[in-house]
């Protein structure tokens, strides 16, 4: 199963796109590590028809392998049957699901069994201010047969929003609005199950300064994984995810085998016993973004 971490910053990608095609294919991206086509929010009612028959003519095109995970956010059950039955399809690693709920989760189910794509329902409905429904919902997601199939699930930010009748308010992070409590629930509900959880877009294309805010919040409550709106969102998000190497050099102590039970490093107490799931994710990250350029500390990179 892919790892999580290999998301970084997932650019999400209108189906109705004319140069879709391109798209699919690797072209135009840069180092974008993980793409999303989307058939819901960002594709008006009337051009589902075309955003469809430009994914189904795109699918077809599409390199067996990539570099890059390819997903396709689904507009709703119907639609999804549709893409599975397009050619190409069995080439994406996987589908976002929209507003999933414990309601509707069994019936895409029913539509991927025999399917090995892997799934990122998304939480963006008023059961998501419900504590019950959420824990019904973990219970769910966390049977066998589904858990191995979810890579992540993705927190909607702006639908959330919007069942409040409100807007993000500009130079904000998330965790200085009435979603902050929201989302620090949805982590403690279920992370401790081993359910990732990955942060909302950031729809303020010229604020790259509260958009690093943000991820630097993002990761201080355990999301991993952004959705970029724009490719030149990509490289502020991943910047974040750089390891310092003074914390990879303690989570290497601490993964060792001679580690002691417990010691000091770098002015901070360590203790692997309680410290190794830390430890264990930010090796990920150093693998897979990197160090930062400047040491820890220094206001630059922080």
């Amino acid at each position: 199963m892919r790892d999580v971490t290999e998301l970084g910053a997932s650019l999400y990608v209108p189906a109705t796109r004319p140069d879709l095609n391109l798209i699919t294919r690797g072209e135009r991206l840069g180092q974008v590590r993980s793409l999303i086509f989307c058939t819901e929010d960002a594709v008006n009612t009337a051009d589902v028809p075309f955003a469809l028959e430009n994914l189904r003519q795109s699918l077809g095109a599409m390199r067996c392998t990539s570099p890059r995970m390819r997903f396709v956010r689904v507009r709703n059950p119907a639609v999804l049957a549709a893409v599975l039955a397009m050619p190409g399809a069995e080439r994406l690693d996987g589908f976002v699901l929209p507003k999933v709920t414990r309601a509707v989760l069994p019936e895409y189910l029913d539509l991927l069994r025999g399917h090995s794509q892997l799934i990122m329902p998304t939480l963006e409905t008023r059961e998501v201010f419900e504590e019950r429904e959420m824990l019904g919902l973990r219970r769910m997601l966390e049977r066998d047969a589904v858990r191995e199939r979810v890579l992540t699930l993705r927190i909607g930010g702006n639908d959330l929003f919007s069942l409040l009748g409100m807007r993000r308010p500009r130079g904000r992070t998330l965790y200085q609005t009435s979603l902050g409590p929201v989302i620090a629930r949805l982590v403690t509900t279920f992370r401790p199950s081993g359910l990732n959880l990955s942060a909302p877009v950031f729809e303020y294309l010229e604020d790259a300064q509260t958009l690093q805010r943000e991820v630097e919040e993002d990761l201080a409550h355990g999301l991993i994984g952004k959705t970029a709106v724009h490719p030149d969102q990509v490289p502020v998000i991943e910047a974040c995810y750089r390891v310092h190497a003074a914390d990879l050099e303690m989570a290497e102590l601490i993964l060792s085998d001679d580690a002691p039970a417990v010691f000091r490093m770098h002015d901070a107490m360590c203790e692997p016993a309680t410290h190794r799931n830390w430890a264990e994710r930010l090796r990920k990250s150093a693998k897979c973004f990197g160090l930062h350029d400047c040491p820890k500390g220094s206001g630059l990179a922080a």
